[in-house]
């Protein structure tokens, strides 16, 4: 079981248990503000964009090459940007913050 914390474009912050499945799948799940998920999953939509914290890059991994294509579209790309749908809960995860890109 991993503890996942997201901030919402309300700045609200929300933590929630998750021992399967996307984080992006985990979000639309508990209606987290900012996570929509439109394209299911299969990373051809970046509605699922998230900043990690800098200290939980490690914990996430780095992004695919289709992934990285995906988010070289988003205005609100950095170097800790991830599409959560493309991260598979798992106990490594236990702690993780993300921040839901800004519109």
């Amino acid at each position: 079981m991993a503890q996942i914390t997201f901030i919402d474009l309300n700045k609200d912050s929300i933590t929630l248990e998750a021992d399967s499945g996307s984080l992006m799948e985990l979000a639309v799940q508990n209606n987290i503000e900012g996570i929509d998920g439109d394209c299911g999953g299969v990373c051809s939509c970046a509605t699922c964009h998230v900043h990690v914290a800098e200290s939980d890059m490690a914990k996430v991994g780095e992004a695919s090459e289709i992934e990285q294509d995906m988010l070289e579209l988003d205005d609100n790309a950095n170097e800790f940007s991830r599409l959560c749908c493309q991260i598979q809960v798992s106990e490594d995860l236990d702690g993780v913050t993300l921040t839901v890109a800004g519109e």
